[in-house]
């Protein structure tokens, strides 16, 4: 059984409610129909049902569908997002606005109000249009010191360990102090624990190996792997690792040979946003590699974003990691 089978059979034993609000690309639609059919969750989608069945020509019965325009839930949320914003400014004609107007913020009221565990968007919205509603109304987990993303890797045929790692931060901090890279270590090793049901060994990846190199970046993960070996002492982490060093083992018996970690890593930390977006986007092109993500972690509940070149198939195993993540919320 491969990664997502299993997290999919996960994802079955404790039967969540994920919302999916954009009602508006096919994806999505053909998405919710598969995850209804196998199973994996139950599904809200925000949107109105008899125009969707219209277009689509497709039965939709045994999954909810919201319409905040004519919801019986709309006034109460108008209202609830006008209390957690007011203090910024937001009055009850922008609430309303956004509520109306942009189903990520009616998902995560839904959220917010218990009537869902979690929410996947981002197949044809930005990052920051997924994200910014979760973090002004669900807010920042209380034991999260940060908001990061990583994806989920699963490489085909693959020489090192067995080939499902995390890459890290691949979709939200573009260049993170090492305050911050120490932290997304922490948290990726726990995503990695919960979700792989392996041991995460963490790896601060750099251009230099264990001093080959003198720059500001590098002195930044040494910094940072200095500050996680510290504040996460039930991790294996270690840096600052090449790639190569990190992965293959005899290249670590030459580069790094006294590292418990290097040669055998599968949390990949990179050092900021360019380089872990080019990482797994080079991956999964290159080698074929499955990349479920960006998920994020440090939210109070799970709010998943997709890359908006994600299949149907992407989505749908985006789906079950959410449920996962909401089971060990």
């Amino acid at each position: 059984m491969n990664f997502i089978e299993r997290i999919k059979e996960r994802a079955k034993e404790d039967i969540k409610t994920i919302v999916l609000p954009e009602s508006m690309d096919d994806r999505v639609l053909d998405a919710a129909l598969k995850v209804e059919a196998e199973g994996i969750a139950k599904i809200i989608i925000i949107g109105n049902k008899e125009e969707i069945i219209e277009k689509t020509k497709k039965d939709f019965n045994n999954i909810t569908f919201i319409d905040p325009n004519n919801s019986e839930l709309t006034e109460k949320y108008i209202n609830m997002l006008y209390e957690l914003r007011k203090e910024k400014g937001m009055t009850i004609e922008e609430a309303k606005d956004l509520l109306l107007n942009d189903y990520m913020y009616f998902a995560c009221m839904l959220v917010k109000d218990n009537r869902a565990d979690g929410v996947v968007s981002g197949a044809c919205h930005s990052t920051s249009n997924t994200l910014r509603p979760a973090l002004q109304i669900i807010k920042t987990a209380k034991d999260a010191k940060l908001v990061s993303a990583f994806f989920l890797m699963v490489v085909p045929n693959c020489k090192y360990g067995d080939g499902t790692f995390i890459f890290a931060d691949s979709g939200l901090e573009q260049n993170p102090t090492s305050d911050k890279l120490a932290a997304i270590a922490g948290s990726s090793a726990k995503s990695f624990k919960t979700l792989v049901e392996k041991e995460p060994i963490v790896a601060m990846l750099s251009h230099s190996t264990k001093g080959s190199a003198k720059h500001d970046d590098v002195t930044k993960v040494v910094e940072a792997t200095e500050l996680a070996k510290k504040d996460y002492p039930e991790y294996k982490i270690d840096g600052e690792l090449q790639l190569d060093a990190a992965i293959v083992p005899e290249v670590a018996k030459s580069k790094a040979p006294d590292s418990t970690v290097a040669g055998n890593a599968n949390v990949l930390i990179f050092p900021d946003l360019d380089a872990g977006n080019i990482g797994y986007k080079l991956v999964q092109r290159l080698a074929n590699a499955e990349a479920y993500g960006p998920i994020t972690q440090g939210i109070a509940s799970p709010i998943n974003d997709l890359s908006r070149g994600c299949s149907v198939d992407d989505i749908v195993g985006v789906v079950a990691i959410t449920a996962v993540q909401a089971q060990n919320k």
